[in-house]
């Protein structure tokens, strides 16, 4: 992913928090014929010690109906895209726009990348430990969590005889946060500012972020 320093994060402890927040992935890979393939999908980054020397792995489940995982060869390459908050950016918020006019349109936004290797899971134990884990992590904030253990047997079975386990075993992380840090702090405040007023919650999301960026949070 192309980052220029003022956006590269490093920090690994920001990184998973960033991932738990938006726990959903773009999942993109090419098959022997070069044609891309891309499906988002729930997800869970799962690793005992994450550290920026053991990146884990990434498991989700995807619809035996999708193509995309018959194309995918054990071991294949791939890119899991996980993407937070995004909003465009109006030069009207720049300083310099009142003396020189030097300015244009840009979008922020956050985003983290890994690329790793793919294994398509069809065993059904596996898949099922798969789902259960992925439950468990997206219904653990739930005042009531439910359980996979909850379903009635047969048609859980079903439902995981429609599906296959997809493991990514990650071999880099790149996160991107692009908040306009190559502006000045007014700028930067400006725009932050300028985005809180948004109708769209989106942006009001991005200002949160230029907010937490600048320390004022």
């Amino acid at each position: 992913m192309y980052t220029p320093r003022p956006f590269l994060v490093e920090d690994f402890e920001e990184i998973k928090s960033f991932v738990a927040k938006y726990p959903s992935i773009t999942l993109v890979t090419v098959g022997k014929d070069s044609i891309p393939f891309a499906t988002l999908l729930p997800s869970a980054w799962e690793a005992k010690d994450l550290s920026a020397e053991n990146f884990g792995e990434i498991i989700t489940h995807m619809s035996k109906g999708n193509p995309q995982w018959r194309a995918i060869a054990q071991g294949d390459v791939g890119l899991a895209i996980v993407q937070g908050p995004q909003a465009y950016v109006s030069p009207t918020n720049y300083e310099n726009k009142k003396t020189d006019h030097k300015v244009v349109p840009t979008w922020n936004y956050q985003t983290v990348h890994f690329t790793g290797t793919i294994e398509v899971i069809e065993d059904s134990t596996r898949i099922n430990e798969i789902v259960s884990d992925l439950t468990d992590f997206h219904e653990q904030h739930r005042s009531q969590p439910w359980a996979t253990t909850e379903a009635e047997p047969t048609y859980m079975k079903n439902q995981l005889n429609s599906i296959v386990g997809i493991v990514m075993k990650i071999t880099k992380v790149e996160a991107k946060y692009k908040l306009s840090q190559n502006r000045s702090v007014h700028d930067q405040e400006a725009v932050m500012w300028d985005l809180a007023k948004s109708p769209l919650a989106y942006e009001r999301e991005i200002s949160l972020e230029m907010k937490r960026n600048l320390g004022k949070i």
